[in-house]
């Protein structure tokens, strides 16, 4: 039973809420219990697209800084993969996932919403990676998350100045994907998460899989991987259903109940 982080399922779609008052400090703990929770998630087959929530005020607004302020270097070079990896973990989850982001994304909360493969963020929200005036880095997976995102010279920008950054910025950057009003940020999150409830899990499995993997490849290499993940698509049920429906019934039709 995990203590800070939880997963809720209902009508195919998992939610992992983060809740730790007053704000999700991210500690060891979180950690622990992000990945625990994103490996339930990414193996439950009544889980088919994932919700990263904080709550309605906050989604988290940074890493429990007292906790890590005397660790020397040898213990953090200790924990410091088990940090990326718990901070990562969301993005393991071979399903289409999405940040309902409210309130505050900084340091280790924006790496979660970073993880994810779309954010929805509230007309209020705040994102930034401010670890550089702490004396550190990002070593949770921003600086290499984030530059992959809107490219390097924009990414050095945000991570050398430590700058928070609020909506609309966030969003012309690219950091955000859409923006509402706070109240309709989970909602909205919801709405974008039904649409693969009953969709063909296999498919949208390897569609990540090959963006995902294809991103650290030369061109070259990540041509020749997507063709094998599409050649390995032939004969699973996705790709039956789904041609018979078009050949029978034309494009757009197919019923794949979440196979």
């Amino acid at each position: 039973m995990t203590e800070f982080v939880r997963l809720e399922v209902e009508g195919g779609i998992g939610t992992i809420r983060l809740d730790r008052p007053p704000m999700n400090a991210v500690n060891r703990q979180v950690n622990i219990e992000l990945a625990q929770i994103a490996s339930e998630a990414a193996q439950r087959d009544d889980v088919r697209a994932v919700i990263v929530y904080g709550g309605e005020k906050v989604l988290a607004a940074g890493a429990d800084v007292k906790e890590m302020a005397d660790l020397t270097y040898a213990q953090m070079a200790a924990r410091s993969r088990e940090l990326s990896h718990g901070f990562g973990a969301v993005s393991e989850i071979p399903k289409p996932t999405v940040c309902a982001l409210t309130g505050y994304a900084l340091g280790g909360g924006f790496e979660i919403a970073l993880s994810c493969d779309r954010r929805i963020a509230g007309d209020n929200a705040t994102v930034g990676l401010p670890e550089i005036l702490l004396g550190i880095i990002p070593g949770g997976g921003g600086t290499q998350r984030l530059a992959r995102l809107i490219g390097p010279a924009k990414a050095k920008d945000l991570i050398f100045s430590g700058r928070f950054v609020k909506m609309p910025e966030a969003l012309e950057l690219g950091i955000v994907d859409e923006v509402v009003a706070p109240d309709e940020v989970y909602t909205r999150a919801r709405a974008w998460a039904e649409q693969f409830a009953n969709g063909p899990t296999r498919a949208l499995a390897a569609a990540k899989n090959a963006i995902d993997r294809g991103l650290g490849m030369d061109l070259r290499d990540g041509l020749d991987f997507e063709s094998e993940v599409f050649a390995a698509l032939f004969g699973t049920e996705d790709q039956v259903i789904g041609m018979r429906s078009f050949v029978e019934n034309g494009p757009g039709k197919a019923q794949f109940l979440g196979r």
